[in-house]
């Protein structure tokens, strides 16, 4: 599961033009932070503008766009709007079945839980009720 998406921000100062973009890694960002950073600083680093400065702030009154999703994000970006919150809710359901099916395997020679969706759900709900216990 590789998923890579490209943030983007344009805006004008003084009449010129501004525009940076930076491709972002998710998975990295997912596994080290559990979520995705403020990206207004990593556009603005990708730009040579100080966080103290005019420029700066008329970044900050865009909106950062999203472009070239790769993997599982690329079905939560819609007219280039991420909605992130509904990402993070699959990618974290997609890592615990990833261990789920590792369990399977080593447990009930199990190849594919999504060949067996019962035992998979027997699975999830175990996981779950263990996580709120």
């Amino acid at each position: 599961m590789s998923n890579y998406i490209t943030a983007s921000v344009e805006f004008y100062f003084k009449g010129e033009k501004h525009s940076a973009s930076v491709e972002l890694d998710m998975d990295q960002h997912m596994h080290t932070s559990g979520e995705l950073p403020d990206l207004f600083p990593v556009l603005a680093q990708a730009m040579n503008i100080g966080a103290y400065s005019y420029e700066y702030e008329m970044m900050l009154a865009e909106t950062i766009m999203f472009s070239d999703a790769k993997g599982l994000i690329a079905d939560f970006v819609n007219d280039g709007i991420l909605d992130l919150d509904a990402f993070n809710d699959v990618w974290s359901e997609s890592i615990v079945i990833e261990k789920l099916q590792d369990i399977a395997r080593q447990n009930l020679s199990v190849s594919d839980l999504h060949q067996n969706p019962e035992l998979k759900k027997a699975l999830l709900e175990a996981y779950r009720i263990g996580k709120d216990s």
